[in-house]
């Protein structure tokens, strides 16, 4: 290849990478890898630990980290809530986050016990929240929309039905749930803890 044609190419090569920064300092995103969602937010009703309501309006605009528990559990709960406390300390001042605690046994964990509970661990319950309601609304949240359970785990018995999950959702601002987490692992944890960060200057 003649020099020319090399200053030609080396040129047109600059031009184009100009072209591109440009682009991406105009239009915001423009190089963002575009992720599609799992799932989408869809309509609940659930309570609070002060006896409050809480529907999908109250996550407009914020990003939560969504899990499930029980109270009465020996097992993965008190690690994965222990684990998840790393997160909410980091992020306890932002306004625009969420923890969302549900129960997997609302037949035991009433708002009350679910008040002491959350007394027991002294989190803000403004941003730590943690939720109980009808069992099989919470289990259809789970499995079918925040995608942390898998749905063939659904029987016909909703008595003998019993939920126990480590993982956590993430759903952005728009009410997309993004991504899911193993709470038992640290390592996932610090990438929860990144996305959290991304998903709030979005």
């Amino acid at each position: 290849m003649s020099r020319k044609y090399l200053f030609y190419a080396l040129f047109f090569a600059v031009l184009f990478a100009g072209f591109l920064g440009v682009l991406s300092w105009v239009i915001p995103g423009f190089t963002t890898k575009s992720i599609p969602p799992i799932s989408t937010l869809q309509p609940f009703h659930f309570t609070t630990q002060n006896g409050t309501p809480f529907t999908e309006q109250n996550m407009a605009g914020k990003v939560a980290a969504v899990q499930y528990f029980f109270t009465t559990c020996k097992g993965i709960c008190p690690r994965m809530n222990n684990n998840l406390r790393t997160v909410y300390n980091e992020f306890k001042a932002e306004p625009d986050f969420l923890i969302l605690s549900h129960t997997c046994d609302p037949e035991t964990d009433s708002a009350a016990r679910l008040k002491r509970y959350a007394d027991s661990m002294q989190v803000d319950t403004r941003h730590w929240i943690f939720l109980t309601g009808r069992k099989d609304s919470l289990y259809s949240m789970a499995r079918h929309v925040y995608k942390i359970d898998d749905p063939e785990n659904n029987v016909t018995d909703l008595k003998s039905d019993f939920l126990h999950t480590q993982f956590v959702a993430l759903v952005n601002k728009k009410g997309a749930i993004i991504k899911i987490y193993d709470a038992l692992k640290p390592s996932e944890l610090k990438e929860l803890a990144a996305d959290i960060k991304k998903a709030l200057k979005e």
